[in-house]
């Protein structure tokens, strides 16, 4: 997750700035469109996992139990993170390289700051 402030903006170490609703790609699609059911699904099946957590806690289950828990929702928001972060690579990215200049520059940046956020 990016660090923000109060008002929606990323704070300094966030990384690079995130653009505006609307300014973030150049397509009227975004990569992950053609996938977007399944990522759903990978969605709902993470906010399971979460609610399981939440009800082991509630019913005060064994610790290490709910630790096996919290990583299996943990890794099922990584696989979702991956998809997305490769859809972003081959669509927007690559896009933006063929067109060169100061918009490969900045795709490249975003997703650089993108992958940082994602393996600390």
């Amino acid at each position: 997750m990016s660090e923000s402030t109060g008002a929606g903006e990323p704070t300094a170490d966030a990384g690079a700035a995130a653009p505006a609703a609307g300014e973030a790609c150049a397509h009227e699609t975004h990569g992950y469109i053609d996938h977007k059911d399944e990522l759903l699904k990978r969605l709902r099946r993470a906010e399971g996992q979460v609610r399981g957590v939440h009800r082991m806690v509630e019913e005060d289950v064994y610790c290490i139990d709910i630790l096996t828990q919290v990583s299996a929702a943990t890794k099922a928001l990584e696989r979702v993170a991956l998809a997305l972060l490769d859809d972003h690579l081959r669509h927007c990215v690559a896009s933006a390289a063929a067109e060169g200049g100061e918009v490969a520059s900045d795709k490249m940046a975003e997703a650089s700051a993108a992958i940082a956020r994602l393996v600390r």
